[in-house]
């Protein structure tokens, strides 16, 4: 995520280092959001955003509210914001909302500029990044563009003094762009102006004249060198200073919007006042400028404050065009640049490194970046036969001690008495029932997730020596522990579970093997992973080009990659009806989901699950939907004759119309036969994955999934020991030709 950059004596240009290297090494102290790394990879616009604003510039609850809209406002132009801050001496780049409100209401939260980062981290102190501070994470992070309010400058006096904000030394060494209202007009600006000339920072207004800002008024009396007219314009203007790296930041002054300006002669005598009084109570450094705003406000009875809102949600308007302009053009360069071992251009974001040598049984000609269904297109199929060895597939997920308690009679005993039954302890979730079923097939998978320091993952490892578990991450918790009931047919009454742990698991332990992840050849990803972990793994495939298969695990856990934009860059995923709705639901802002199907006849649900599909196959490439005792539903862009996707590409056809539906109707045919229930949708998609990796037809997979989920519901173990690769061979899986799927599309 972070550009590490070294500059080459020989080649006089800058040499970058992959990312996740320094990302490992600062996992402690510096945190991106997720979705902002993921942007950042993607080359989407991302805006960066300040804090002292948030823990200096406004009374709370105005504070959070300003933010709060900010974001918004951002999001609603197409643009990522990332809020930068200090929260318990870590660095974040992209607030959550949470830590928003943190550190609105926090009345011990200091200003943090670039001085006082370090020490602040040190300390495991919160605080509101300024101006410098802000740009130097913000270029870490990749982020060319920053908005703000306005800029420190050289303060009054400062001819005898020397006080100079870091805000100035920061533009002069730092490749961050900074959208402001200019330099706030408690300073000296011509000063300001000098210093900045000075130091060779690029200094333009915004708009059809030089007349520099001062915050409050839209001219300070002082013109500039340089104006650009339009975002287009500021845009080229930054993305040359990028690719020259000239090393310096570009100042781009936006004047306040008149209708607001008109309180500016009122303000400046307020602030004259603030001066005043700031000398008399001997107020000196950064104590000052929080001091005369506050005493601003108060003489103006709020106008400062209104003009001071009204301002920076204009520069976020003007930034989040500026960073769209900018990511068009290096899009643009990207698409045209000729493919050379040369040095890349420093574009401000972190060069993006593809493995070499890789080799898959399917491909395409174009990557799977995030991006609309009228950019992609149809893949160019390599047959199994040619397929020369290959990374084994990546799975990530959830690990849980399972107890299973079966009851031995249909009338249950409420209030104490002892219900007749059996209990057994077995390995489970998601995650792990799929690469134990892909092991026990023969697709030995590379299996991430987390067990505590304690006997249950002792007795873990033990039972799953036949698994790939060098990416197992132990951590001081306990391993996640499921209690489950299950009636005499085999149904679920109850779950109790201790999964704190999935929730610990987090992109930092990811980061860990991304080198693995990149050179699989499919990631299989578990709903039992937070949001975090699910956006980062998400972005990761979406830039190396890696088809995802999503398991929702439940109704509630289905919806998390629909939250954000994560979802496009999954290729498969595996719901049953009432998880698809779900997802549909989040995708559409749905707050609520119908369940209930009790009385949908077979036809009705087909119908439903197609209707459901169309939306999600704007993106994703195929839907593998159970039906629970009416068997699967595989729905996905393509003809079924061909092979699914694997590697790397894009998905399927770019006509919307070309889409199949293939209903495959269940293996056990009476509830008589079934044992138990969990498993078996997990094992369904082993088999299925363990057929796509071996380049066999869309029948043949669902075959191996079906006859794998079957024996699964056949035993009390949601993996069973006898699983081999036996049981899908080509002689077993003949003696299943009765299993005709039924086209439906």
């Amino acid at each position: 995520m972070f550009r590490v950059l070294r500059r080459s004596k020989d080649l006089g240009v800058f040499s970058t280092n992959h990312r996740s290297q320094f990302i490992r090494a600062s996992s402690d102290l510096i945190s991106v959001h997720p979705e902002v790394q993921n942007a950042v990879r993607a080359g989407q616009p991302v805006v960066a955003f300040e804090s002292t604003i948030i823990t200096h510039g406004m009374p709370y609850p105005d504070n959070l509210r300003t933010a709060r809209t900010l974001e918004r406002m951002a999001t609603a132009e197409g643009v990522i914001p990332a809020t930068v801050g200090v929260l318990k001496g870590r660095l974040c780049v992209g607030l959550t909302s949470s830590q928003l409100e943190e550190l609105a209401s926090d009345n011990d939260a200091i200003k943090i500029a670039k001085r006082e980062l370090v020490w602040a981290m040190s300390q495991q102190l919160s605080g509101g990044t300024t101006v410098s501070a802000t740009m130097f994470a913000a270029h870490r992070a990749g982020i060319p563009v920053f908005v703000t309010g306005g800029i420190g400058g050289v303060h009054r006096g400062g001819e005898t003094t020397f006080d100079v904000s870091s805000d100035l030394t920061e533009l002069s060494r730092t490749p961050v762009c900074v959208v402001s209202a200019g330099v706030k007009s408690i300073l000296d600006i011509p000063k300001t102006l000098e210093f900045l000339e000075t130091e060779g920072v690029t200094v333009a207004t915004y708009g059809p004249n030089k007349d520099f800002p001062a915050f409050y008024s839209p001219s300070s009396g002082v013109k500039a060198s340089m104006n650009v007219e339009d975002a287009s314009s500021a845009a080229k203007l930054i993305d040359i200073s990028l690719t020259l790296d000239v090393g310096s930041g570009v100042l781009i002054a936006v004047p306040i919007p008149e209708e607001f300006a008109k309180d500016g002669d009122l303000i400046e005598k307020a602030i004259q006042q603030g001066v005043i009084e700031s000398h008399e109570a001997g107020i000196q450094g950064k104590e000052v400028t929080p001091f005369i705003l506050q005493r601003v406000n108060e003489l103006t009875e709020g106008k400062a404050l209104k003009a001071n809102i009204a301002l920076i949600k204009n520069n976020t308007l003007v930034g989040c065009a500026i960073a769209k302009e900018l990511a068009a053009i290096q899009k643009t360069r990207k698409n045209h640049q000729p493919k050379s071992s040369g040095s890349p251009p420093n574009t401000g974001h972190p060069s993006r490194i593809h493995p070499q040598n890789r080799t898959y049984s399917t491909f395409c000609r174009k990557s799977v970046s995030l991006c609309t269904p009228s950019e992609k297109k149809r893949c160019i199929h390599r047959s199994h036969s040619n397929q020369v060895q290959r990374s084994p597939p990546v799975v990530i997920g959830a690990s849980i001690v399972d107890l299973v308690a079966r009851l031995r009679y249909p009338d249950i005993l409420y209030g104490g008495p002892t219900n007749n039954g059996g209990v057994q302890i077995g390995f489970g979730g998601v995650a792990r029932n799929v690469a134990d079923c892909m092991s026990r097939l023969g697709e030995k998978p590379f299996f991430i997730s987390a067990l505590g320091n304690d006997i249950h993952a002792q007795s873990f490892r033990h039972q799953c020596q036949h698994m790939n578990l060098d990416g197992i991450v132990h951590l001081n918790d306990s391993t996640a522990t499921y209690c489950l009931v299950i009636d005499n047919n085999g149904d679920v009454l109850l779950g109790i579970g201790d999964l704190d742990i999935n929730d610990s698991l987090s992109t930092e332990h990811i980061m860990q093997f991304e080198d693995r992840i990149v050179q699989a050849p499919l990631v299989v990803l578990d709903g039992n992973t937070t949001s975090e972990v699910i956006c980062y793994v998400c972005g990761l495939c979406s830039e190396h080009q890696i088809p995802v298969w999503f398991e929702p695990t439940c109704v509630r856990k289905a919806p998390k990659p629909f939250h954000s934009d994560a979802w496009r860059s999954l290729s498969y995923t595996s719901p049953n009806l009432n998880e698809l709705r779900a997802m549909y639901a989040a995708l559409e802002g749905e707050e609520t989901v119908n369940f209930n199907d009790d009385q949908l006849s077979l036809t009705d649900r087909l119908r439903e699950c197609l209707q459901l599909s169309q939306r999600l196959l704007q993106d994703i490439y195929c839907l593998v939907i159970t039906l629970d005792e009416d068997g699967v539903l595989v729905v996905r862009r393509g003809e079924p004759e061909e092979p699914f996707i694997i590697g790397r590409g894009n998905m399927g056809s770019e006509d919307p119309s070309d889409i199949s539906a293939v209903h495959y109707p269940p293996l056990i045919d009476s509830q008589e036969n079934i044992i138990s229930v969990s498993g078996g949708g997990d094992c369904l998609a082993a088999g299925m994955i363990t057929g796509i990796l071996g380049g066999l037809p869309q029948d043949t997979c669902v075959k191996m999934g079906l006859h794998a989920a079957s024996l699964s519901l056949s035993s009390h173990r949601s993996v069973p020991d006898t699983i081999t690769p036996e049981d899908v061979s080509e002689d077993s899986l003949s003696k299943l030709s009765s299993l005709e799927g039924s086209r439906m599309m």
